[in-house]
């Protein structure tokens, strides 16, 4: 019979210089250097960030962790306050910039922090839907072309001259999806299969994703893949909500938060289905996210807990493999 020492030694291996494909839980000293190393396995995590300078809910952003912009938004209480305030984060903290042209919450946004894209929305009341359309180059807001279907709420992603809006209010709720190239909107001929309103987006014009929102009785779980055509069914969700956040690609998506019930739920998407992950430290909805950033780095920003806005920023990391150093030379 083979023991384990046969199998796996009774003394750790001596080597020169690092393995180059080492596997988890392989342990090693490096004799050049002099210190015990090993391949560990790293959870996935939610971590604290920089607050934002004001609280924010229903606003929109983009960008990666580590370059993020957020704009728009309500930042009540006691009563609604529409702002038009964006602000950037650097990976550590945030610092305000020129405000949106036209003041706003429920916008869509896509693109990246020096070319940002903010598009629709609405004021108070709520009927008063908004087709305005600006472009952010890292340091102030120019107004383009508008949508062509006023609505709040949309789904975005895509970048500053690729972009894809899809569902929202629009007085009934649509599933109408629209194409930016950079100059004009041009309404696809694939509407959503499920009308809704705050679905979350990830992904590239030609390769984009929706998930969640809200079809008009119910929250829904709902997935949707985008070809540049049309759309078709993916894998659902495995917690049906709406007012989310999320991003990252068709085939490697992340979502977060959300309603009904301040959400703290995290899932990851594979291309063909959901798995929980990690749960936000702060279940909340109406949050801001960079939709740009991959699914293993995320961030989540401001939003609505169980109350009240928040300023609240969280940075997600997915779980890895990485060499570890145990000990010094």
């Amino acid at each position: 019979m083979t023991t384990y020492k046969e199998i796996k030694g009774d003394v750790v291996e001596r080597v020169a210089s690092d393995p180059t494909n080492p596997g988890a839980g392989d342990i090693w000293y490096n004799t050049t250097t002099g210190v015990l190393k090993g391949y560990t396995f790293t959870a996935a995590a939610w971590a604290s960030g920089g607050n934002l300078t004001s609280v924010k809910m229903g606003g929109a952003g983009c960008g990666t962790q580590t370059a993020t912009l957020v704009f728009g938004g309500n930042n009540p209480p006691p009563t609604i306050n529409l702002t038009g305030k964006t602000e950037e984060y650097n990976g550590s903290s945030w610092s305000e910039q020129n405000d949106l042209n036209t003041t706003r919450q429920g916008m869509g946004g896509a693109g990246t922090q020096t070319a940002g894209l903010s598009f629709a929305g609405r004021l108070d009341p709520p009927t008063s839907l908004k087709n305005e359309t600006e472009e952010y180059n890292g340091s102030s807001w120019t107004s383009v072309n508008n949508v062509n279907t006023a609505r709040v709420n949309p789904g975005g992603t895509g970048t500053q001259t690729a972009a894809l809006a899809f569902g929202g209010e629009a007085n009934p709720i649509t599933g109408a999806t629209e194409e930016y190239d950079g100059t004009n909107w041009t309404t696809s001929p694939g509407s959503l299969n499920t009308p809704r309103e705050n679905p979350e987006g990830a992904g590239t014009q030609t390769a984009g994703l929706a998930f969640g929102g809200y079809d008009g009785t119910a929250a829904t779980a709902v997935t949707e893949e985008y070809n540049g055509t049309s759309w078709t069914s993916g894998g659902s969700m495995g917690n049906a909500r709406y007012s989310l956040a999320g991003g990252g690609l068709q085939t490697a998506a992340i979502a977060f938060g959300g309603d009904p019930g301040r959400k703290v739920n995290t899932e990851l998407y594979d291309g063909t289905s959901w798995s929980a992950t990690t749960d936000l430290t702060n279940g909340r909805s109406s949050l801001q996210a960079g939709n740009a950033s991959p699914n293993s780095a995320s961030i989540a920003v401001g939003g609505r807990t169980s109350t009240v806005a928040v300023a609240l920023t969280e940075e997600f990391t997915g779980e890895f493999n990485a060499v570890e150093t145990f000990t010094t030379s």
